[in-house]
């Protein structure tokens, strides 16, 4: 599993012109499952998505989690995230974990979230075509693994 996180002051996903899921300042999460991705995984990437420094603190350094700061927390399943880019000319999604297996385990990221985030987790639709829109704080952007 990996997750690119963006720090942001804003961000929301639509879909067919509807708002699906919406915050303010936070974290946007893109997920990416791979085969072989667990139940202990994922628990370490949530603790990984709460507990990541990468706000403010008093003196201007990257000290804060989003778990301080109470912020918003958008995940988003992205299976092209997973993809293997390392040669020819177009991605294989031969690297991602099967849909049925993904969103399964997408699910079960968002219960241990919402379980130990209760200032707020938001979603996409998974397997839909969804607009993301943010606005990126910094930017600050890193790529996860559990």
């Amino acid at each position: 599993m990996l997750s690119l996180i963006q720090r942001v002051a804003q961000a929301s996903v639509t879909v067919e012109g509807e708002v699906v899921g919406k915050i303010g300042p936070g974290l946007l999460a893109l997920v990416g499952v791979e085969p072989g991705d667990d139940e202990a995984g994922l628990a370490r990437m949530a603790d990984r998505l709460l507990g990541y420094r990468v706000f403010a603190d008093d003196a201007g350094k990257m000290n804060r989690s989003l778990r301080d700061t109470e912020g918003g927390l958008l995940l988003v399943s992205q299976f092209t995230l997973a993809a293997d880019t390392r040669s020819g000319m177009r991605p294989s999604f031969t690297s991602a974990a099967p849909p049925a297996e993904a969103e399964r385990l997408f699910n079960r990221l968002v219960a241990i979230c919402r379980e130990k985030h209760a200032q707020g987790v938001e979603t996409g639709r998974f397997g839909a075509h969804m607009i993301v829109s943010l606005v990126n704080d910094g930017p600050v952007t890193f790529l996860l693994r559990p």
